[in-house]
């Protein structure tokens, strides 16, 4: 029997996919959380997203860490300074911006702009990974992700104008989660994937409930039994979605890797509007959804085989 290439797609599409359906259902999930303060009448401050932020990967960061080989060894051997840029970019700094974009934009908006991230990772690679720099056509690919993007926000799933301060918050939570991979790659001959998520998870957990500290006295109003069965379903949603990337990270090569990432919108959007009824799927969110989905597919089929065959050390 013939043996497949070590990154063929269908060794990468499958856990890809399982990470894209982990993610896709955290967007709705954290959507209903703030359904069910609202409907409480529950006074949210910009405070509590980050407090309740912190509970989740708090708890994510934990397990994995319980769960994981020698954690302590692998974090001692590492460099504190990336450790500490890992936990900022891949967790604090990306999730304050992500849990204000999702208060202020449709969940199907805030999932389909997901998808920038492997765009910054194309522009940034270069940078800090030494990987070839965007083809002309992988540039063209990036223009019509850009405008498929202006064009969602149109009309984003509720038939309202996006906020646009909720596409700038998405746009840096994006950037930061990107910087966050390359970090990680930077890291990965010292710590292992579970390790080294747990503690980015645990240590960005804390640093979000300190910002969120003035919500640990409202901590009965916020977490009713409902939303804590939500949390911990998306803190388990952290701990595996995230692990299994950075896994997944040590054996691909980052660019081919974020040329698969169309398919975390893709879940995002089909799961936020079939679980928030409230939601839609409005011409301008198809339309858009189609240029940007459709750029990603195109500049991963535009790669540089050289770049897809191993990931640089």
């Amino acid at each position: 029997m013939r043996t497949q290439p070590p990154h063929h797609w269908t060794r990468i599409l499958p856990p890809i996919l399982v990470c894209s359906l982990l993610w896709g259902s955290a967007i709705p999930s954290i959507k209903l959380v703030y359904r069910e303060w609202n409907q409480a009448g529950v006074e949210i401050k910009a405070w509590d997203l980050w407090w309740f932020a912190g509970v989740r990967f708090t708890i994510a960061g934990a397990a994995l860490l319980a769960i994981s080989k020698n954690p302590l060894r692998d974090i001692r051997a590492s460099s504190p300074r990336l450790l500490a840029l890992f936990a900022l970019t891949q967790t604090t700094g990306q999730y304050v911006f992500f849990y204000l974009a999702l208060s202020v934009a449709t969940g199907s908006l805030t999932s389909l702009m997901v998808s920038t991230g492997s765009f910054w990772w194309l522009l940034l690679a270069p940078f800090f990974l030494k990987s070839p720099w965007p083809t002309r056509w992988q540039w063209l690919a990036i223009i019509v992700g850009a405008a498929g993007v202006t064009i969602a926000t149109h009309s984003p799933g509720s038939g309202e104008p996006a906020s646009l301060f909720g596409v700038l918050f998405m746009l840096i939570s994006t950037l930061l989660g990107a910087l966050g991979v390359i970090t990680f790659a930077k890291l990965k001959p010292t710590i292992g994937p579970r390790a080294g998520t747990g503690f980015a998870l645990f240590a960005g957990g804390l640093l979000l409930l300190l910002i969120g500290a003035p919500s640990f006295a409202r901590a009965p109003e916020l977490l009713t039994p409902r939303v804590m069965l939500l949390t911990v379903w998306i803190a388990f949603v952290s701990a595996a979605a995230f692990t299994l990337w950075n896994q997944l990270s040590t054996l691909h090569p980052v660019n081919l890797l974020a040329s698969y990432r169309f398919l975390v919108p893709v879940c995002g959007v089909t799961e936020s509007l079939l679980v928030l009824k409230n939601e839609k799927a409005t011409p301008a969110l198809f339309i858009g959804g189609f240029l940007v989905i459709g750029s990603l597919i195109a500049a991963q089929q535009l790669v540089p085989r050289k770049a897809q065959e191993e990931p640089k050390k």
